[in-house]
């Protein structure tokens, strides 16, 4: 097993005021699996209450991150986490808590309780930790006299996620170190990646080279006078070498190598080496970058950064976006956007640049115009020199020269407006719609109420009339405009209506009714008795007998005002005879003939009644609607042949007078 020590000297202040490596959660040590960490003096000090959930605090001063050492870990395998903390005097307390901090701040553990995966707040001495054997609850504080036990079940843990430990002596003064270990789990927290090189580039002037590593080394392990390091083909010297953010932390994959005289233009090779301290770079859990990993990479001669292309303009556009291979220099930017002109077929005037920065540095500028481009042609963004006295600089400070330009292309803004034609017809309106197809355009998508086209012209026909609506997205592939017209179809209707007699009786008057609606201008009437008539009131008609009933033909035939026309046909009943008889027999056998017993010719009754009866005075059958006629059965049993007797009663449709009858009536079978 590896061995890493930490020192610190006792001081009592807070943690971050202190400053110790360590003793914040964002300072927090990144461990190994395979390694046993001494911590040598724990300082004193104290950050803030933190979340201890499932327990109650007992007293002031309880669950703070008192005296802390924190540790951090990403998981790559899952399973369980076993770890032992051993203090070099088994009478000190140390307690712990351990977190999930995937996702979140390392901060988010002071306020979040959530993010506790397991703790132990045990107040008896000795070894603490998590094991296979450890109790499977959250240990809260006790007494040192209880002897509650100070190990607990071990926490799962989940591959990739990223984890916090907290270990903290509770008395002030009277810690003396401890060591901690993982061991007895399931999981693996070692990094199974190989460090190596991965990329170097040298700075503006040439005189330091950043170096990028697969993985965080160990701040230590760099040496300082850059002998981990050979570039092969180098004319100087590396003086030194500096790990960028080791100043406030323990680990980093970037390292700057500081030359005695600039590197030269030309393609290099960069190898890893045993420094002077005796090793090449090693990562936490002690894993050495291998002697002889090997990089190639390129100084470029120094050329000023030129414009790579424009973005796309929109339709119309108001802000033209101008793209950079290098990184430019924010501060020679002038915001009012003197370092451009636009030229072209038609004027365009910048009044500002707008730039998002990172570092004061952007490969994006924005160039804002004082009015929108809506003229089609080809146009070229220029630099020039700003009215802070230069063009714009890369990183590096090299002016790019006035005179660089992109060229682009606008297209003119289009018009989905349209106009319409209405062809009035007598069953179907039809409308031809128009748009003005200027300024290259390519596309049309209409929407009507009863369908779609993609014509430029098209011609719609109506069958239906009311509120419409008609849509038109048009574009030339640059620029699109829609326009949507809401109108009325008002149709003049023309319908052929008229009334006619329920039936006609011999020597009566036939009167026929015109209801037809529309503007209308002419009649035509054909009566079926070979007359006509051409006015909108014809005269009544006589119809002859024929010894049968007899159905005529009626039809007018109306024309409009816009010459449509419209017919309507009905047939009027003519009737054999119209007097009212009860038959004296009728023979119910179902053989199409004299089948049922009704009021015969009822045509003129109203107010009627018919009841039958049997011999011994049994009402059989009785209706109010003359054409509803009896079959010879009561209750669906046939009667026997025999005599019946029948009772009639209306009102004369003629004289008007309340007519009442009886009769008999054989049923023969």
């Amino acid at each position: 097993m590896f061995l890493l020590t930490a020192n610190a000297a006792i001081a009592q202040s807070g943690c971050e005021v202190k400053g110790v490596k360590g003793q914040t959660p964002a300072s927090a040590f990144p461990v190994c699996g395979g390694t046993l960490f001494v911590q040598d003096t724990v300082p004193d000090c104290i950050n803030y209450p933190i979340p201890a959930p499932g327990c109650r605090l007992v007293g002031v001063g309880d669950y703070k991150d008192k005296n802390p050492f924190w540790y951090t870990f990403t998981c790559y395998s899952s399973g369980t986490l076993g770890f032992e903390i051993v203090p070099k005097n088994l009478g000190d307390n140390y307690n712990w808590q351990f977190y999930d901090i995937t996702g979140h701040g390392a901060s988010e553990i002071y306020s979040d309780g959530a993010l506790v995966r397991a703790a132990n707040w045990s107040g008896s001495p000795g070894k603490t930790g998590a094991t296979s054997s450890g109790i499977n609850v959250r240990e809260c504080a006790s007494a040192p006299g209880e002897n509650v036990s100070t190990y607990s079940k071990m926490p799962d843990i989940i591959e990739g996620h990223t984890y916090l430990l907290m270990v903290s002596h509770f008395d002030d003064f009277t810690q003396s170190g401890f060591t901690l270990s993982f061991k007895g789990g399931s999981a693996s927290i070692e990094n199974p990646a190989t460090p190596r090189l991965l990329q170097a580039a040298a700075n503006c002037d040439g005189t330091q080279l950043g170096v990028k590593l697969s993985k965080k080394m160990i701040c230590t392990s760099i040496a300082a006078n850059g002998s981990d390091f050979e570039i092969q083909g180098l004319t100087g010297t590396i003086n030194a070498a500096v790990g960028v953010g080791c100043s406030g932390g323990f680990g980093s994959d970037s390292v700057l190598l500081n030359l005695n005289s600039p590197i030269a233009p030309g393609n290099y090779t960069m190898v890893i080496k045993k420094g002077s301290d005796n090793n090449t770079l090693l990562d936490n859990c002690l894993d050495s970058i291998e002697r002889g990993n090997a990089i190639t990479f390129k100084v470029l001669e120094r050329l000023p950064a030129m414009m790579d292309s424009i973005t796309t303009p929109s339709c119309a556009p108001e802000k033209l976006t101008l793209v950079f291979k290098k990184n430019i220099r924010c501060s020679s930017i002038a915001e009012d956007g003197s370092d451009f002109i636009v030229t072209g077929p038609y004027p365009v005037k910048v009044i500002k640049a707008n730039v998002l920065c990172a570092n004061g540095l952007t490969t994006k500028i924005e160039l804002q115009l004082a009015a929108p481009m809506v003229h089609e042609g080809t146009y070229a963004v220029q630099l020039i020199n700003g009215t802070d006295g230069n063009a714009i600089a890369d990183q590096c400070n090299l002016e790019t020269p006035a005179g660089a330009t992109q060229n682009f292309d606008v297209k003119d803004t289009v018009s989905a407006a349209f106009t319409s034609r209405l062809y009035p017809g007598c069953r179907y309106d039809t409308i031809n719609y128009f748009n003005a197809a200027t300024n290259g355009q390519t596309n049309w998508n209409w929407q009507f109420d009863n369908g779609s086209s993609t014509q430029i012209n098209p011609t719609v026909v109506y069958s239906n009339f009311g509120n419409k609506a008609t849509r038109l997205i048009t574009g030339n592939g640059f620029c699109s405009d829609t326009a949507v017209v809401n109108f009325f179809i008002n149709h003049d209707s023309l319908r052929a209506a008229f009334t006619v007699p329920s039936v006609y009786c011999p020597n009566d008057l036939a009167y026929f009714k015109d209801t037809s609606i529309g503007k209308i201008t002419n009649w035509y009437w054909q009566f079926g008795n070979g007359l006509q008539s051409t006015l909108q009131a014809p005269p009544p008609q006589q119809y002859t007998a024929a010894g049968v009933d007899r159905l005529y033909p009626i039809q007018l035939i109306v024309k409009s005002d816009k010459a449509c026309y419209d017919t309507a046909t009905a047939y009027l009943k003519v009737a054999n005879n119209c007097r009212i008889a009860v038959p004296s027999a009728f023979t119910p056998n179902n053989d199409g003939l004299n089948d049922y017993l009704y009021p015969l010719n009822a045509y003129k009754a109203s107010n009627l009644t018919f009841t039958l009866f049997n011999r011994q005075g049994n009402q059989l059958f009785s209706t109010n609607d003359w054409t509803i006629k009896w079959d010879g059965t009561f209750k669906g049993e046939q009667q026997p042949t025999g005599v019946y007797i029948w009772r009639l009663q209306y009102i004369d449709g003629d004289t008007g007078k309340q007519v009442s009858s009886k009769g008999i009536t054989v049923l023969i079978r």
